[in-house]
């Protein structure tokens, strides 16, 4: 199945969707990313790992792993990281071997309360559904765990949204279409309409059962960090 950069799909024709979407542009899709986010995607990532807040030898699941990225920088400060992604082409692509399964977000392959903390690098409006994602968080992190999901945003400034809105409608597609696969990067910027409203966003997250979440804008607000603690 490939994606359709015209409309945006639901239920079980998304999951088979996204699978194949990244599949098929899993082997530059790093590249693309540095290019871009103009590299700023590494200090971020960077921010994501260092707000976990965990000590060395924690065990972090990193969902939606893709290539590695996140569990490289969780692995570099010591913890130990397990990527979960639902596309083996991603996983496949790794640039460097890393502990990680194929699996769907909403289905982890871990016990109860079995990890330290979780990560998620730019796959929220990726899942079928935040509710059970939120859900199965709060399953497999342990009370007291951390979480960390890194997403795109945009600006509150208008003047800045509107310049970012151009950027990422009209540029990103061309910058993906020359690189990779243009119908997947005009999907990409389509599909931030599945996020809900922050407020809302962090509202199902609290009632989750991670009852401190908040939300920190990086870089004007072109992305977004969302961080919360397992209720005890």
């Amino acid at each position: 199945m490939t994606i359709d950069a015209d409309r945006l799909p639901e239920g079980d024709e998304k999951i088979a969707a996204v699978r194949a979407m990244f599949d098929s542009i899993a082997p530059r899709y790093d590249l693309v990313n540095r290019v871009m986010t103009l590299r700023m995607d590494v200090g971020w990532r960077k921010r994501t790992v260092a707000s976990l807040g965990l000590r060395p030898g924690s065990h972090v699941a990193d969902i939606a792993c893709g290539t590695g990225d996140l569990s490289r920088d969780l692995a570099a400060r010591g913890l130990r990281p397990v990527g979960f992604d639902l596309s083996y082409g991603m996983l496949a692509a790794a640039p460097a071997p890393f502990a990680r399964a194929q699996a769907d977000a909403l289905h982890l392959p871990l016990r109860d309360a079995s990890i330290d903390g979780a990560t998620c690098g730019f796959a929220l409006r990726n899942f079928v559904a935040l509710a059970p994602f939120f859900a199965e968080l709060a399953r497999v992190v342990r009370p007291g765990g951390r979480i960390a999901l890194l997403e795109v945003a945009e600006p509150p400034n208008a003047i800045l949204r509107t310049g970012h809105g151009f950027y990422f409608r009209r540029v990103v597609p061309l910058i993906g279409g020359m690189l990779s696969e243009r119908a997947a990067y005009r999907y990409l910027p389509k599909s931030v309409a599945y996020l809900p409203e922050p407020a809302a966003l962090i509202d199902e997250l609290r009632g989750a059962g991670f009852g401190d979440a908040g939300r920190t804008l990086l870089s004007v607000g072109i992305s977004q960090l969302i961080c919360a603690t397992r209720d005890r």
